[in-house]
């Protein structure tokens, strides 16, 4: 008991003082929120561009996406109920989560990196994997659901690396504003 608290003091104090340190840079990339850093380590992304998703377009794939992004998936904790990134515990994140309402999150990646991330975690943030919650294609319909917050930037043209074929995600255009932007 004595010990767990002593490792609960110590953690706590090490929280306080990361939080309580200033931020020195207003450099997106200085602070993790460089949309164009890949998730996916290097390692493996020729492994996850080659992924492309088995299902079908289709209303019933995104219902199901849906469902499992508000239950099951847990998405909404981090990523909000719009995708916008400020879901109710986005605020203790750092990175914080990606905003799925950013054209350049769709723009510079494939459907297989955000698979791939989905699936096995994001190295050097809080984006646990949810391989052993999530089927593949569980995770597939998440990703046809996520795409609608993006509205006009989450379809199309074939923008990202590796061309992204009719699950383009991304058409470039869309106007954003300030610091959340670059997620």
């Amino acid at each position: 008991m004595k010990r767990n608290l002593i490792m609960f003091v110590g953690l706590l104090a090490t929280v306080l003082v990361m939080s309580s340190e200033p931020v020195l840079s207003s450099d997106p990339m200085a602070m993790g929120h460089d949309v164009m850093q890949s998730r996916v380590p290097a390692d493996r992304m020729a492994e996850a561009r080659q992924l492309s998703s088995p299902l079908p377009d289709s209303d019933d794939t995104i219902a199901r996406g849906k469902a499992l992004y508000t239950g099951k998936g847990t998405c909404i904790n981090c990523h909000g109920s719009e995708g916008d990134g400020n879901g109710p515990v986005a605020a203790q994140l750092n990175p914080s989560p990606r905003n799925f309402q950013h054209h350049g999150f769709w723009r510079h990646r494939t459907e297989g990196e955000i698979f791939w991330v989905i699936k096995h975690g994001s190295p050097g943030t809080s984006m646990i994997g949810f391989a052993d919650q999530l089927t593949d294609e569980d995770i597939w319909a998440l990703i046809q659901y996520e795409r609608t917050f993006a509205k006009e930037h989450g379809h199309g043209g074939g923008m990202g690396p590796g061309g992204m074929g009719h699950r383009g995600m991304g058409r470039g255009g869309g106007h954003c504003e300030g610091e959340r932007c670059d997620r």
